[in-house]
């Protein structure tokens, strides 16, 4: 967000940002700034919640008349900074986004974009129009072992890239907090898990892909064992009341509550508990009332919990894409690639744009699943 633009953003300034949607995530970008100070400054915040909000200003010592509610106050008054970071949930990213972009802002966008192909187009084409950076929060882009996979590719190690494995697994007790209890569990409220969670994946099997044009795909995936025919003889409605809780794997109290017993406040317990910090008074409270102390099989998910995506590049390249809640590592990635010079094992970063790609990508793989068939990507003739 420090390279020079248009807006006049140089290296050598400290970065001013106005971060909107105070929440886990929100908090994870500015520290940025507490680590940094010399490179970024958190000038403003806008969170309908008191406590997030008002958290947040203590951590960077925000002025008052810089606190607000509701971000539309921000974009009334003139332009008083470099940056926004857009943390809202999912289905409230492209409202702001380019609002924010015709102000003059520049963008750093949670991902995923949005929740519609036709929002993240939009934000991409008011960015470029307005001149000014956008750039998603596809973070491993910036990990060293994802970017030497790429300089390894680009420097032809194991010759034409054949077929990419990639494999995600969520994680059983990450699934049940985000995609079975939380935020993302229900697809009318928040996005489909292959958006949510996993657009991180295709956009990595995207970039490695080279430019190549992906050409075809393929989809299958369903919601499987959180239903409420699993629901164990005995189990109770939350698991505080549950007589079967001790010996169930995805048992709230062993999340949380032991958890916070034993010090630990960071996710998933901080999440929680919207309204204050996390102890055992209000993990407690929040197990009793609020949906993270439900039962499993009794929460109104319906977002997949498996799902596979098949893709064909340009040039004969094949990937295939496996993304799994019932593992015990958490998002452990792992990646596997043939090529035609493939034979010494010791040898074995993202614009607007080709976000967006990978993006329309993620979408065309949930139609293949919906509409149970092979999609030749670019063709909405077959809509």
């Amino acid at each position: 967000m420090g390279q020079n633009s248009s807006q006049g953003v140089s290296m050598t300034s400290s970065v001013r940002v106005i971060v909107v949607g105070a929440g886990s995530r929100g908090e994870i970008y500015s520290k940025f700034a507490s680590i940094h100070p010399e490179r970024m400054r958190v000038v403003a915040v806008a969170d309908p919640r008191k406590f997030a909000r008002t958290k947040l200003q203590r951590q960077h010592k925000i002025v008052d008349e810089n606190i607000f509610e509701d971000w539309h106050s921000i974009v009334e008054r003139e332009k008083f900074a470099d940056a926004v970071l857009i943390c809202t949930p999912d289905r409230l990213h492209k409202e702001p986004a380019v609002a924010f972009a015709k102000k003059g802002y520049h963008v750093l966008l949670e991902k995923p974009m949005a929740t519609t192909a036709e929002d993240c187009t939009a934000m991409v084409e008011a960015c470029m129009q307005s001149g000014v950076m956008l750039s998603v929060g596809h973070v491993l882009r910036y990990d060293p072992v994802i970017h030497k996979i790429k300089e390894l590719i680009d420097a032809g190690v194991i010759g034409d890239v054949i077929h990419i494995q990639h494999l995600a697994p969520v994680g059983f007790y990450h699934f049940a907090h985000s995609f079975v209890r939380g935020n993302w569990r229900n697809e009318a409220e928040s996005s489909f898990a292959l958006l949510a969670k996993s657009c991180h994946d295709i956009d990595l099997i995207h970039h490695w892909a080279g430019g190549r044009r992906c050409v075809k795909m393929s989809s299958f995936g369903s919601v499987s064992h959180f239903h409420k025919d699993n629901k164990p003889t005995g189990a109770a409605d939350r698991c505080l009341d549950c007589s079967v809780e001790a010996v169930c794997p995805y048992s709230a109290r062993k999340i949380y509550l032991d958890r916070v017993k034993q010090g630990h406040t960071g996710w998933p317990v901080s999440v929680i508990c919207s309204s204050s910090f996390p102890d055992i008074e209000s993990v407690t409270e929040a197990l009793r009332t609020g949906p993270y102390g439900r039962c499993v099989y009794e929460c109104d998910n319906d977002v997949c919990s498996n799902q596979v995506v098949n893709m064909e590049f340009e040039g004969g390249l094949t990937a295939a894409f496996s993304m799994v809640a019932f593992s015990e590592e958490i998002c452990k990635r792992k990646t596997t690639m043939y090529g035609s010079k493939n034979n010494n094992p010791s040898l074995i970063r993202s614009g607007p744009e080709e976000t967006l790609l990978s993006h329309l990508l993620v979408f065309e793989a949930e139609r293949s699943r919906l509409e149970s068939r092979v999609v030749y990507c670019g063709d909405t003739s077959q809509s």
